[in-house]
């Protein structure tokens, strides 16, 4: 395995076995798109902290949102999450941070193609898959992050619609999305079983965005709060079975929180191997700082961790697509994947000495980005609660 860098060298150092040739093809296309439609553009995306809906569209022309809708809805008709994976590393490893594809088809889809009827499926999905209507999930509030039965917004039912009030926060896509899919305490009497998912819509009377929140990182991908007065929502909105959305999101999280160690892992590496680069070039001594015995270690003890976590990942993507990933499975992969990351990353900080806190170099801004994956979509202390209690502890 060589360590020289090259803009076409893989986003993963080791020999892969999962991808077929077509998966090759995908991704060199969509390498394509991001160098042609997002490369340009996103530095000012990243000072607007928002990006332009046209890349959506963009994207939506070529097939790259929506690839396991099925094609009567105008998607790829393809539920292959490889051809996820391949997005979600390829705009990780461009450092491409405010592009929510990865939400939109990892984390929403699902929730669509599995829970919608077919009303709600004639009605949305179409437009999702070119990237006319924009997905966003909103689940936590100001009061409640990881401990999702905090929830306190509340939908009671009125006639034929349901009336939501309440409030969220940290949600990505916040600004820019067109349907968002609520978590609301429908009885507040049943515990797990008083929450209902439903679907709100872009310019529903009461339904506002509130601050575009100020992050550490990921500056062009918006995130924002979402506020709830007496929105008016219709029955005909409810995702899934009334009373059951708690169920829903355990069923749709595995997912998500492989999606997010991917993107760590991805992003890690790629972070390694242009800090090898470094150690090459970077001269101390009279000599490239590489070659002194510590830094040697250290990314050869880096080059170690990513390996050994990257052929995990790779064998849960296996479970993904064979329908056999558990909660447990993914839990491990998130809270490592993305712990690991976040001790490379750091690491290659410091191999870089002070260039390492200048914003001008990929590294720092890598620092910044990744910092929030042990964080959201389950915190590693969640993760570990998960895997503890399948212990019987």
């Amino acid at each position: 395995m060589g360590l020289g860098i090259d803009k076409a060298a893989p986003v993963i150092a080791y020999q892969r076995t999962l991808f077929e040739p077509e998966h090759d093809l995908f991704r060199e296309s969509f390498r394509a798109f991001l160098e042609r439609h997002v490369a340009p553009y996103h530095e000012q995306w990243e000072a607007d902290k928002l990006v332009d809906r046209g890349v959506w569209l963009e994207a939506g022309k070529q097939g790259f949102l929506g690839m396991a809708v099925p094609e009567e809805y105008g998607g790829g008709g393809n539920p292959d999450f490889r051809y996820n994976t391949i997005i979600t590393e390829e705009v990780t490893a461009g450092r491409y941070s405010g592009l929510g594809f990865s939400l939109h088809n990892d984390v929403t889809a699902p929730y669509l193609i599995r829970l919608a009827n077919e009303e709600q499926k004639q009605r949305w999905l179409p437009k999702f898959c070119t990237g006319e209507l924009i997905s966003a999930i909103a689940m936590t509030e100001p009061g409640a992050g990881s401990d999702l039965a905090g929830i306190r917004t509340s939908a009671v039912r009125d006639g034929d619609d349901w009336i939501v009030n309440g409030s969220k926060t940290f949600i990505s896509s916040g600004i820019n999305s067109d349907l968002v899919v609520v978590v609301a305490r429908t009885d507040p009497e049943a515990g797990h079983k008083g929450f209902t998912l439903l679907v709100v819509e872009r310019d529903m009377p009461g339904f506002t965005r509130g601050r575009k929140l100020e992050k550490m990182g990921l500056h062009a991908q918006d995130t924002s709060e979402l506020h709830f007065e007496n929105v008016r929502v219709p029955a005909a909105n409810v995702l899934g079975k009334e009373g059951r959305g708690f169920y829903h999101l355990m069923q749709n999280l595995p997912s998500e929180r492989l999606s997010i160690a991917i993107s760590a892992i991805a992003g890690a590496r790629e972070t390694w191997r242009q800090t090898v680069q470094y150690a090459k070039d970077r001269k101390a001594f009279g000599q490239p700082i590489g070659s002194f015995q510590h830094n040697r270690f250290l990314l050869a003890e880096m080059d170690t961790e990513l390996e050994v976590t990257e052929t995990y990942l790779d064998r849960c993507l296996q479970g993904v697509v064979d329908g056999e990933l558990s909660a447990v499975e993914a839990a491990k992969a998130k809270w490592w994947g993305t712990e690991v990351a976040k001790k490379v990353v750091d690491q290659c900080v410091q191999l870089h000495g002070g260039y390492g806190y200048m914003m001008e170099y990929r590294v720092a801004r890598d620092y910044v980005d990744g910092r929030i994956q042990t964080i959201f979509g389950g915190t590693t202390e969640i993760m570990k609660e998960i895997i503890g209690r399948d212990l019987g502890l």
